[in-house]
């Protein structure tokens, strides 16, 4: 079973010239799923050839702007792509009541129908889930109520007698913002893929508590604690220029890991 998952934003908050807000898609068993969505999140998708008929399921983490901000203007053009098929968006309660407001005013021809799923970020629960893919909640420690997410995927295997069974495996999971938290471990052990937002390095560790984010080196503790496969470092913050220090503070820790840059699809 193997999944991919494409960087469409690695950035935090301040866009630079090399990185936009936060945004992936994750592909699994040929269904895409789409996992926060910043500035820029079309403009990418369509970049890179990303068939937005194909998505029927969006992911928010939390409400701060770099993750939610490209919301509008994917779900307007939808509408102006005559599309059918309903979206399905899970996230924080709040984002209904803010987005609504923006649809009737800018897309309420639409022929399409959103779906929207209220979850609770402070809790570890299953969200989605159909024959082959589960999506849940992994409860982070941000200045606003906050999730990631953990994508197992499922297959039936037979086994020597005849019978099957299924096989389950933690394929990827997606956690950003957060400051470090060894409370997800037991949510994410064992997963074969981890993105965790590394926003600072070590140097800058009272501003990381002071804004609620994490260093390279806490994201490489949390890879290596959670005996994690391989570990994706991202959410930079626009004070680091050199995204290659972050890959120097997390290797001696972690060492299969790697930096997320925008339009690279990694293997889950």
């Amino acid at each position: 079973m193997k999944g991919t998952v494409t960087i469409l934003g690695c950035g935090s908050a301040k866009p630079t010239k090399t990185t936009s807000p936060s945004s992936q898609l994750v592909n699994l068993h040929d269904k895409y799923f789409l996992v926060d969505c910043g500035e820029g999140t079309l403009l990418t998708m369509q970049r890179l050839g990303v068939h937005t008929s194909r998505l029927y399921n969006i992911f928010i983490s939390h409400l701060h702007g770099d993750h939610c901000f490209g919301l509008i203007g994917l779900l307007t053009t939808l509408g102006m792509l005559k599309r059918t098929q309903p979206m399905h968006i899970y996230a924080h309660k709040d984002l209904e009541k803010l987005l609504t407001p923006l649809l009737e005013y800018h897309a309420n021809d639409r022929q399409y129908e959103i779906i929207f799923h209220a979850i609770n970020p402070r809790k570890n629960e299953v969200i989605y889930e159909d024959n082959n893919v589960t999506v849940e909640t992994i409860p982070l420690k941000h200045s606003v109520p906050t999730c990631g997410f953990l994508f197992k995927e499922s297959q039936r295997v037979q086994k020597e007698d005849g019978s099957f069974e299924r096989s389950v495996r933690k394929a990827y999971a997606y956690c950003s913002d957060t400051m470090y938290s060894e409370k997800i471990l037991p949510i994410i052990e064992g997963v074969g893929t981890l993105y965790h937002e590394s926003t600072f390095l070590e140097s800058m560790g009272a501003r990381s508590k002071e804004v609620q984010h994490s260093t390279a080196a806490q994201a490489a503790t949390i890879a290596q604690k959670a005996n994690a496969g391989k570990l994706i470092l991202g959410h930079y913050s626009a004070r680091v220029e050199d995204h290659n220090l972050f890959l120097q503070e997390a290797q001696p820790i972690f060492d299969n890991c790697v930096l997320a840059e925008e339009n690279l699809t990694f293997e889950i």
